[in-house]
């Protein structure tokens, strides 16, 4: 489908007599075109009211127009093949037949270009009734091609109206995401969401490209939505549902092929993905990364750039990209050196404070569970979290605490934190060889210094602390703690749980109760008197 230059729609009738009775008309209009070709310039009255101002007008055109144009397509009474200029065409020597396709052609063109244009319209119902009609004609295209292509050798799809419709569904101005989510019911079809993957490609990089890559909010949250929402069956045998249905198709047809559907999917995805994103939306990427773009890969291993990119703006975006490039070192063997160096480098007094500590704690846990990882590692995150503690609030310190101990207890060479030889004698403290602003792991010197942090905190003000520094001084079970408990305490449960203490109901002073201390007082100070 190739939009011609729009001709005027406009005729001599009324316009207001016209929308008083346009139901009636459009219906009454469809049904004469489609009985005799003489009442066929009564098209235009229909492309009019397709162009009112009025919803319902509107609404009614749209259906109409659906009506009439499919029911052509199924006729073949449109032009086929590369279609001429139509004031030559109808001026020159062509059969009636042929000028009477060229005619509707051009009409059919015009239809689709002002129902592309009500893909913006202020209007939800408008949107909504245009992209449904759009979709229709592009299954009658698909399973009547416009084209004059031999099916044998080329598989006949409506690129070109889906890339329309897919130019317009991503708008650089305004919010698509309802249009979006009523446009996701056509990607069940397997052959249109192949199709609409190339497009959506196609249309980032031009866009991206003529804004020199700057970022653009609007536009960026639209194609995230529509890409967000399209999903890759796991088995080839599962590629059933298409929208052209065809007895017979070509074996190098790629819609019906799993690794091109992949293929595509990760084309998309990185062609999105390499470009400067709002902050915003790297949170929403990473969230469903593992689960929704990773395994419809080829090639997994490719979002490196962009995890690595993510993990430069810093906060939760950069927790989430650690988890992603933990997903890809365990299950696709990405080697990736510096991954617990990042994570180290996350370790700052603002992480007991930020909402997403519950997260981090709980990724943080699972990254470190191996207890493959060296002891110097270990210890590195073991020490710099106890250096962190003196300055924690109580709720994240029943988290620190017992994760530390379940780092000695995975790691028993780490105990050498605990049971340091004695310092008695030593007249002055000795210095902490522990290096606190040393980014690498590797040169922090945890291992030469001691958990001294936590026997500090054994003088805590909240019980609760003391109570849980206390347990480094006795052997540590080698059960591990659940540290999922505490993840989400906050300090309202905290002070709720201390006041919901029973009280004791005495307090023993003494071991033998006193007797004669206020009692006849008088007696015992004439006693005292006397004997002066």
């Amino acid at each position: 489908m190739a939009p011609a230059k729009r001709r005027n729609v406009s005729s001599a009738k009324s316009s207001e007599l016209r929308v008083k009775t346009a139901k009636i008309d459009l219906d009454s209009i469809r049904e004469r075109i489609l009985e005799s070709r003489k009442h066929a310039n009564d098209v235009f009255d229909i492309l009019e009211v397709l162009q009112s101002e009025k919803e319902k007008d509107v609404l009614g055109a749209v259906d109409a127009c659906s009506k009439l144009f499919y029911t052509l397509l199924e006729r073949k009474e449109l032009f086929i093949g590369k279609l001429p200029e139509e004031e030559e065409a109808l001026s020159g020597g062509s059969s009636a037949e042929e000028k009477y396709r060229i005619f509707m052609r051009h009409r059919y063109n015009s239809c689709v270009e002002i129902l592309l244009e009500h893909l913006n319209h202020e209007l939800h119902g408008v949107k909504e009734s245009a992209l449904c009609c759009l979709m229709k004609f592009a299954a009658g295209e698909g399973q009547y091609p416009l084209e004059d292509l031999d099916w044998s050798e080329h598989h006949i799809f409506p690129r070109e109206l889906l890339q329309a419709v897919v130019d317009n569904l991503l708008s650089k101005t305004a919010d698509n995401t309802l249009l979006i989510s009523r446009f996701q019911e056509f990607l069940e079809m397997d052959d249109l969401r192949y199709y609409v993957m190339s497009s959506i490609r196609e249309n980032v990089a031009k866009v991206m490209d003529k804004n020199k890559g700057a970022v653009l909010p609007v536009y960026q949250n639209n194609v995230f939505t529509l890409m967000s929402n399209i999903s890759i069956p796991s088995q080839e045998s599962e590629l059933t549902n298409f929208m052209v249905k065809r007895e017979a198709k070509p074996e190098d047809w790629k819609a019906a092929k799993l690794k091109d559907h992949k293929r595509a999917f990760e084309r998309m995805w990185l062609g999105f993905l390499k470009h400067k994103l709002p902050n915003g939306m790297y949170k929403k990427i990473l969230v469903i990364l593992h689960d929704s773009i990773l395994p419809h890969m080829s090639k997994p291993t490719m979002m490196i750039d962009f995890l690595t990119a993510a993990y430069e703006v810093g906060g939760a975006i950069s927790l989430l990209a650690l988890n992603g490039l933990f997903v890809l070192i365990h299950q696709h063997n990405l080697d990736y050196p510096d991954f617990y160096k990042k994570l180290y480098n996350l370790l700052e007094p603002s992480v007991f404070h930020v909402k997403y500590r519950a997260r981090f704690f709980h990724l943080a846990n699972l990254f470190l569970s191996s207890s493959h990882l060296p002891v110097y590692l270990v210890a590195a995150f073991a020490k710099r979290l106890a250096r962190l503690a003196l300055t924690a609030p109580p709720t994240a310190l029943l988290i620190v605490l017992p994760f530390i101990y379940n780092l000695i207890r995975r790691h028993p060479s780490c105990r050498v934190l605990i049971h340091k030889p004695s310092t008695e004698g030593e007249t002055e403290p000795l210095e902490d060889p522990y290096v606190m602003d040393e980014e690498d792991p590797v040169h922090c010197r945890a291992l030469e210094s001691s958990l001294w942090e936590i026997k500090t905190l054994q003088k805590h003000y909240h019980p609760d602390v003391a109570k849980a520094a206390m347990l480094i001084n006795t052997p540590l079970p080698e059960q591990e703690d659940d540290i999922s408990e505490v993840l989400e305490i906050t300090a309202f449960e905290l002070m709720e749980r201390d006041l919901k203490q029973p009280q004791i109901k005495s307090i023993p002073l003494e071991f033998e109760m006193a007797t004669q201390l206020l009692k006849g007082g008088g007696d015992v100070l004439a006693q005292h008197f006397s004997l002066g």
